[in-house]
């Protein structure tokens, strides 16, 4: 248990707190419901035997987990088997273990090493915690003397992958999936088909992955762009990963959007559709205006997908999407108008409804159960049995369980992991704004307003990694670590359990334990952001320098002569200042000395405090949307990012002194402008442009202000994506602001900026 201070109480607290503080230094996440110490050490040996009964099959799968996450990291070294006679780790399906689902018990003393559970998933979750231990430090070499008994709070506590707008390889999602079993979670949703490829074998209709699998990128075959994108997972290679995670007590929920998000199934098989017509899968982003229709012979053809998505996945749950099918389609069909008038129903959302029914239904007597998106609440013909995933908020959570319909929290942006983690200048593509680490360890799943009858049908959390600004697996690890371990400790801690100083000190040794295994983990809630007042900067030649970090986790330690920083460098105790020109580099340490996060660095002097990456410019007023997007939406790189608003290219360079500055230079990027806007297509603002394929616009102070520069951009098909624009600018002095427009064309390419330098005088 975490170290409080002492109260009134100071006699108990004076007993109690030697134990107290040795149980706050067990870096375990999620946080145990309960640890009891007790004296003596478990005494690794070279090798030490792991031990099962030999007709108990969960005990020797826990037992394999750990010795397979251990080799992972180059922990310990267990072996399986009888093994010789002495201290051992036992595993043990224990019918009088706690009843509580997926609970464990997990016992240490100094002759062995016991984890019990009544089910196989809580024996894999003990397994998980004894990894924690053996991978507290570097070299761990005995285990405490303890009682840990610990269940979760939430029976749902999942992550949910797309693998549609990017794919990942089996053997990258089998790494996730270890991820998630040691941080206890047990819900992988898997969303495999929308607009943009349909990604799981469906043998009775080949043309869904020999067509709908594939898209043609803008530029196909230029400037690095591949031919084509996309692939399928084969069934074979879905029954190996489902018996992966099973084995490691997680459920693979596989996701068929319907009945929008449906376009490379239409472009696999046109008369799915509306209207008749062959789209090609799309290589927009957003919401596409694709539907199924709603005639008998397609949902034969659903009913048949479902039956095949049914016996390779054996989950309870089957989730049906149902999120954002915007009705124009629809509307304008009258067949699909005649079929509403056949069924009574008055409006397109009804007709929704009753789709979303039927399916329901139709899992129903299959034994299976329906989940969707909250907007599956909208047509009031929700089978009693179907679960809702809020995801706009919590309103859909809401309104579901005062229904009486089960739900999962999945609401965005707080449980969005393609949201950025942090607003540093090297920070990943994703969405902004930023959803830090601490956001998502305070995200409390049960929405206040329920009443004890309603806070039952709250299943448990999920966070959802979409992968539209993700195109790698390094994208993907890194938006999901180390949230990942912040989610865990919401899903399975309890409340009152819960406290981000007492998370911090536990969270070094999972960083720790993260990097040794490979993952791709992020560091923005460690990293330290320099900063200081350009402008003062600028008049006086003396800069005062902040240091922080957006976790404040760990001691921030600099140096000032370039070295990098490290344990016994100086710590950071008040704002330093500095005389220009100066270079601090800086890190965050953790108590033993462990660098948190990679060292960041600034150099102080007049030309970079002059100049800006485009991430700093923030949009002109009256729109706050922005994307952190790559030059090539299908990138294997991970820098560099630029920040744009799809709907208005319009930034702000702050105010800055502009005394001597005589000229200016952007360094632009051309972007694929591929999102599909549905309805909000009407919000992207067009301008006027002099030159055929537009102009910068640099305007003084305001987006209307005096004109100061008009720069044309070049021919998209004879040019590189990035390219630098410059030009002089009249005197200016004092701080000024200047407005950057980008007047291209609306339907041609999106423009960013990567950065830009304003050019002092000699």
């Amino acid at each position: 248990m975490p170290h409080r201070p002492c109260s009134l109480l100071a006699v108990l607290c004076l007993v109690l707190l030697p134990l107290a503080g040795v149980a706050a230094s067990l870096p375990l996440i999620p946080r145990p419901a309960r640890v009891d110490l007790h004296e003596g050490r478990f005494v690794l040996a070279r090798v030490t035997p792991l031990r099962s009964a030999g007709d108990d099959a969960a005990a020797r799968a826990a037992a394999q987990f750990l010795r397979d996450a251990l080799e992972a990291v180059d922990g310990p070294r267990v072996q399986l088997g009888p093994g010789r006679a002495g201290p051992a780790i036992e595993f043990v399906s224990d019918p009088a273990a706690p009843a509580a689902a997926e609970a464990y018990t997990l016992d240490i003393d100094a002759q062995r090493v016991r984890i019990a559970a009544r089910e196989p998933a809580g024996l894999v979750h003990g397994a998980a915690t004894l990894f924690q231990l053996l991978t507290r430090s570097a070299q761990v070499t005995d285990l405490p003397a303890l009682h840990i008994e610990d269940a979760p709070r939430f029976a749902w506590r999942g992550l949910m992958l797309d693998s549609v707008r990017h794919m990942q390889s089996p053997d990258e999602i089998r790494a996730l999936i270890d991820q998630m079993a040691l941080a206890k979670l047990n819900v992988l949703h898997w969303h495999l088909s929308d607009d943009q490829g349909w990604r799981v074998e469906i043998k009775r209709h080949p043309e869904l992955t020999r067509i709908g699998a594939w898209r043609t990128p803008p530029g196909a075959g230029r400037d690095g762009e591949p031919s084509r994108y996309g692939g399928w997972y084969t069934q074979e290679q879905i029954r190996a990963l489902v018996a992966h995670a099973a084995a490691r007590g997680i459920t693979i929920v596989p996701e068929i959007d319907m009945p929008g998000h449906a376009q490379a199934a239409v472009a696999a098989y046109p008369e799915l559709g509306v209207t008749g017509t062959r789209p090609a899968v799309s290589v927009d982003w957003g919401v596409n205006p694709w539907l199924f229709n709603v005639d008998e012979a397609t949902f034969g053809f659903i009913e048949g997908v479902l039956d095949e998505l049914m016996a390779l996945f054996p989950s309870r749950y089957i989730h049906v999407g149902g999120d954002e099918a915007i009705k124009d389609q629809w509307q304008a069909a009258p067949a699909v108008q005649a079929r509403m008038r056949e069924l009574g129903l008055t409006s397109e959302n009804a007709l929704q409804g009753w789709f979303i029914g039927r399916l329901g239904r139709y899992l129903d007597a299959h034994g299976r159960k329906l989940i969707g998106w909250d907007e599956i609440l909208e047509g009031d013909n929700l089978p009693a049995g179907a679960t809702v995933m809020s995801w706009r908020g919590s309103d859909g959570a809401i309104k579901a369980a005062l229904t009486g319909h089960d739900v999962v929290m999945a609401p965005a942006p707080t449980l969005y992991f393609d949201h950025v983690q942090s607003a540093l200048d090297d920070e990943y593509s994703g969405r902004l704004g930023v959803e830090a680490l601490r956001g998502i360890y305070a995200f409390e799943p049960v929405p206040g307003v329920l009443g004890a009858a309603q806070v039952r049908h709250v299943l448990g959390v999920q966070a959802n990694v979409w992968t539209e600004h993700l195109p790698s697996h390094a994208h993907v690890e890194h938006a999901v670590f180390p949230r990942l371990a912040a989610l865990a400790e919401v899903a399975w801690s309890s409340a009152a359990a819960r406290d981000w100083a007492d998370f911090a000190t536990r969270l070094p040794a999972q960083l720790a334990r993260y990097r040794r295994a490979g993952v791709h983990v992020a560091d923005g809630a460690f990293a330290v952001a320099i900063d200081t007042d350009r402008n003062l900067a600028l008049a006086t030649g003396r800069a005062t320098v902040r240091l922080s970090n957006q976790s404040g986790v760990g001691t921030l330690r600099y140096t000032l002569d370039g070295s990098e920083p490290r344990a016994d460098s100086l710590p950071y105790l008040a704002p330093l200042v500095l005389s220009l020109p100066a270079h601090v580099r800086a890190n965050a340490f953790a108590a033993d000395g462990v660098a948190l996060a990679a060292p960041r660095e600034r150099r102080l002097d007049r030309q970079s405090l002059l100049s800006l990456p485009g991430s700093a410019l923030p949009n002109c007023p009256g729109s706050d949307f922005r994307l952190r997007v790559q030059p090539t939406p299908d990138a294997t790189s991970t820098q560099p990012v630029y920040a744009v608003n799809v709907f208005d290219t319009c930034q702000q360079l702050p105010p800055t002194r502009l005394d001597g500055v005589t000229a200016i230079r952007v360094e632009a990027a051309r972007l694929e402008r591929k999102y599909a806007l549905a309805h909000e297509q009407r919000l992207v603002v067009s301008r006027a442009h002099a030159t055929p394929f537009g102009e910068l616009e640099i305007h003084a102070d305001r987006c209307d202000g005096t004109l100061l520069a008009s720069l044309p951009l070049p021919d998209p098909a004879h040019s590189p994506r990035r390219f630098p624009l410059t030009s002089a600018l009249p005197a200016l002095s004092g701080e000024r602001s200047l407005c950057f427009i980008y007047t291209a064309p609306i339907d041609g390419p999106l423009y960013g900026i990567g950065r830009v330098d304003l050019v002092p005088g000699p």
